[in-house]
């Protein structure tokens, strides 16, 4: 198999553990949101916030232990400081998507209230995955191989017995 197809097989892996970390954190995040909106008197958009807040604590969790347990995990306090900080961006993403439908067109039913918390989950989940994959969960360096670096130089005796160094190709 080819390195392209391996690095498109491991892609493609990488993303259905992101998307099951983040199918389940979407759960959390609509069940969070419609208990609070439910169960209290705040408006939408902060339900909406508190909802995300414990959905990013739960996805936290799931990518760093399930999706990228493999990573490089030598700056914990670099990784926390840049998941939180795309967190909030993807935060401000998704929750300004349901701001625009909730108060610029007044579309504040349940329904559309779930259908547009959605869609936003859905277009900050884009940001999040390259964000996420790109800064936070850095890949740790690959190990170079003689093939990786190019033709390998051995040492050699010469018929006079000097030292000299002729090139190997693999």
């Amino acid at each position: 198999m080819g390195h392209g197809a391996s690095r498109l097989r491991q892609l493609v892996h990488e993303v259905a553990k992101f998307g099951a970390v983040g199918g389940a954190g979407v759960l959390v995040n609509l069940v969070v949101f419609n208990l609070v909106r439910h169960t209290t008197d705040l408006q939408v958009v902060r339900a909406s916030v508190i909802a995300t807040v414990v959905a990013i604590v739960f996805n936290y969790v799931g990518f760093r232990y399930f999706t990228y347990r493999d990573r490089d995990k030598s700056r914990r306090t670099r990784e926390m400081t840049l998941f939180l900080l795309f967190s909030a961006v993807g935060l401000v993403i998704e929750n300004g998507v349901l701001y625009a439908a909730t108060y610029g067109f007044g579309w504040n039913t349940p329904l559309q209230n779930n259908v547009f918390k959605f869609i936003g989950i859905g277009v900050a989940t884009l940001f999040r995955f390259w964000s996420y994959r790109s800064w936070v969960f850095r890949a740790l360096p690959a190990r170079e191989t003689p093939a990786a670096t190019g033709p390998a130089r051995v040492p050699q005796n010469d018929s006079a017995g000097a030292r000299k160094t002729r090139q190997q190709v693999p």
